[in-house]
């Protein structure tokens, strides 16, 4: 039961990306499977785990291998060879491919330990832990990882849970990642402004832009659509983004979070036609490029590449990526209009939002917590495999990380996408992110909201045609909606959008969600 459950979810979501016939692996095939035992390891009459027999762990994360990964990776298994009789391996699900792949990880029946999760994730950790591919480490926490269960607060472990079972560890990480347009100061100054702060603020920047520089506002590509769409719901009353359709596209959403269980498609609505009249304009004022449908190079590396005055991202990105924004761009300085603020939309990011999780196919489920374990309680652990090994990836230097002397990138960098085993405690800042990030946070916090659908899974088996026919129609006409770049007027466009929307079944998935919503309880 638990295999079909998982490939029906899988279907769907493959459905959604089109590409259900190109999906293959040699990472997903059932024969790459950990050298651990078949059986589950058994616990010593002490109550503690033994640990005898050396477990062989695979751990997948989403990103690329770098270069230096295989020497940071093996000082981690000299220690967790010597602390647990334990190794991992490490294997990679590229980020084009994480649509795909991710959900094949858990629908393949492959042999596996632990991986990332999230309830944002192409299947998400709630619809894995409903059918039954995620351990259950409710009583095991007590047994064999007591220090970490007492080192997540209470109320982060019931964020985790599903029907009262705790299926994930979350991270311990600050984090807010609302989507803004990170934009030059110095530019800013020049034009003897200010801040942006609003829409009408953004304009009169893009406008001074396009007047005075040979770049365009934002030189992106086709994936700012959805970026657009998202500065619509960010900055229109207290919309809220709703399940039901992926975020990654032009979702539903609902009018507050006091009214979630009531959600809609902003398609049908006058702020969504105003809004593709306004993008209609701002394409034709210039505000992107005319080939912004088939570019190649994204927003930010035409920003460091001095061809763009800004690029769409979100403030978590902005914060990090800043140290690379000013050596590219040392005057540039970018700043960050966040769409959510001014509504006071700042969403609380969850710990269950990043997960560590355990595979119901792990043959060492223990010791596969016991390692989780040590990554987020043992700053020796910790800062291997979030910054490296220091004196070749990293030094310490009042307090700040930053490159050694002599680092050279194409043969010392290193890292892993581990986010779900982050701890503010073991945090170091970096000379690469923006100083504002502890400022900034502090700020959010004072304001921040929870997301009504923490919690929530949605299953979507009942209206997968129509899902996927929806996604059919946004990656068509809804994506040149939000880019102006529609052949009719944009009025004329939003009515044949909203027929086909209505044609592939829109109506039927929200009164899916609706009903699934009903008995729904916010876990926050």
């Amino acid at each position: 039961m638990k295999g079909n459950k998982i490939v029906s979810s899988l279907i769907a979501v493959l459905m959604l990306t089109g590409v259900l016939t190109a999906c293959t692996s040699k990472n997903n095939e059932p024969g790459n499977a950990p050298a651990g035992s078949g059986t589950p390891e058994t616990s010593a009459n002490t109550g503690e785990v033994d640990t005898s027999k050396e477990a062989k762990l695979v751990y997948y994360l989403w990103g690329s291998e770098g270069v230096a990964n295989k020497d940071i990776l093996a000082e981690i298994n000299k220690k967790l060879q010597a602390d647990l009789n334990a190794t991992i391996e490490v294997k990679y699900i590229d980020w084009p491919d994480t649509a795909t792949k991710y959900p094949l990880l858990f629908a393949s029946g492959e042999k596996f330990d632990m991986s990332h999760a999230s309830p944002g994730a192409p299947v998400s950790y709630f619809t894995l832990a409903s059918e039954g591919a995620l351990v259950d480490i409710t009583d095991m926490l007590d047994k064999v990882a007591p220090k970490l269960k007492a080192e997540i607060p209470a109320s982060v472990w019931e964020n985790t849970k599903y029907k009262g079972k705790i299926y994930g560890v979350p991270s311990l990480y600050s984090e807010y990642t609302p989507t803004g347009y990170a934009y030059r100061s110095d530019l800013l100054k020049k034009y003897g402004m200010e801040k942006i702060s609003s829409v009408d603020d953004m304009v009169k920047y893009m406008d001074n832009v396009v007047a005075n520089e040979s770049f365009p506002p934002i030189n992106g590509k086709a994936e700012d659509a959805q970026n657009m769409f998202r500065m619509l719901v960010d900055t229109t009353d207290m919309w809220l983004n709703a399940p039901g359709i992926s975020s990654t596209e032009l979702n539903m959403v609902t009018k507050s979070p006091e009214d979630y269980k009531t959600v809609f498609h902003p398609a049908f609505t006058q702020e969504f036609e105003d809004w593709a009249v306004k993008m209609r304009e701002w394409a034709d004022k210039g505000y992107w490029s005319k080939d912004v449908l088939s570019a190649t190079l994204g927003g930010k590396d035409n920003f460091r590449a001095a061809n763009s005055a800004g690029y769409l991202t979100h403030a978590q990105d902005w914060i990090g990526q800043y140290g690379a924004d000013m050596k590219a761009q040392p005057d540039s300085d970018p700043y960050f209009f966040t769409f959510a603020e001014a509504n006071k939309k700042i969403k609380r990011k969850m710990g269950v939002d990043n997960s560590t999780v355990i595979s119901t196919n792990s043959a060492n489920p223990e010791r596969a917590l016991m390692v989780i374990e040590k990554f987020m309680t043992d700053e020796s652990y910790y800062n291997l495999i979030q910054y490296g090994i220091e004196g070749k990836q990293y030094v310490i230097e009042e307090g700040v990380k930053k490159n050694p002397p002599g680092y050279n990138e194409k043969t010392d960098a290193g890292g892993f996408s581990a986010w779900s085993l982050r701890n503010d405690k073991f945090v170091v800042p970096s000379d690469t992110e923006n100083p504002v990030r502890n400022s900034l946070f502090e700020e959010w916090d004072k304001v921040a909201i929870d997301d009504p659908y923490n919690g929530f899974s949605f299953d979507p088996s009942n209206v997968t045609t129509e899902i996927a026919a929806i996604s059919n129609v946004n990656s068509q006409l809804g994506i040149q909606l939000m880019l102006g770049k529609t052949n009719k007027d944009p009025k004329a466009a939003v009515a044949d959008y909203r027929d086909q929307l209505i044609k592939a079944g829109v109506d039927k998935v929200i009164a899916e969600v609706e009903k699934q919503l009903a008995e729904f309880v916010p876990v926050n």
